[in-house]
């Protein structure tokens, strides 16, 4: 009697266990889905001017929605001599698909069907998905902070993720602790 009550706990706890990591899959599933969800919805046009070429990406001045028209929408990196310029008294809206405006920082460009290399002056026109924040130096010592946009989604949605992971691991250590 006693191993067939100590087999059907195991089985019991066992089950349990299953079950609760069955939930934390699903659990992480829908946050995934509701960070690319979030993502999309805060997408913008980055349409601007090359201010800094950067090792992982480029700083942007953007708002140039002349950049939008044809034939210069079909590329995303559009050469200086272009004639662009920044649109007056342009305000961000809030919804997908807006013109982005202000200095931001973009990754993850486009890679194919070449690379063309982005130069300083050089102008881009592409979808962008949130990343947080950005640190550069602009001048010197001066520290700028600003948004960061990634042109892959695929990686703005990793990224969101693994931010929102490592909040929920903070807050539980600091549950923990009180």
């Amino acid at each position: 009697m006693g191993n067939r009550l100590k087999l059907l706990l195991l089985f019991v706890a066992t089950s349990t266990w299953a079950q609760s990591i069955a939930v934390a899959q699903t659990n992480q599933a829908q946050l995934l889905e509701h960070t690319r969800l979030q993502c999309i919805q805060q997408r913008r046009i980055i349409c601007g001017k090359i201010v800094k070429v950067l090792p992982d990406g480029l700083i942007i001045d953007s708002g140039y929605t002349n950049l939008m028209r044809d034939p210069l929408n079909h590329f995303w990196l559009v050469p200086a001599s272009a004639k662009a310029e920044r649109a007056v008294n342009l305000i961000e809206g809030d919804q997908p698909n807006c013109v982005c405006v202000g200095l931001v920082f973009l990754s993850n460009l486009p890679k194919r069907p070449a690379k063309p290399a982005a130069h300083l002056y050089d102008y881009v026109n592409l979808t962008g998905y949130p990343a947080g924040q950005y640190i550069y130096t602009s001048v010197g010592e001066v520290r700028r902070t600003v948004r960061r946009f990634s042109a892959k989604l695929a990686a703005a949605i990793e990224w969101n993720f693994n931010e929102i992971e490592k909040q929920n691991q903070v807050s539980s250590v600091e549950n923990r602790s009180r």
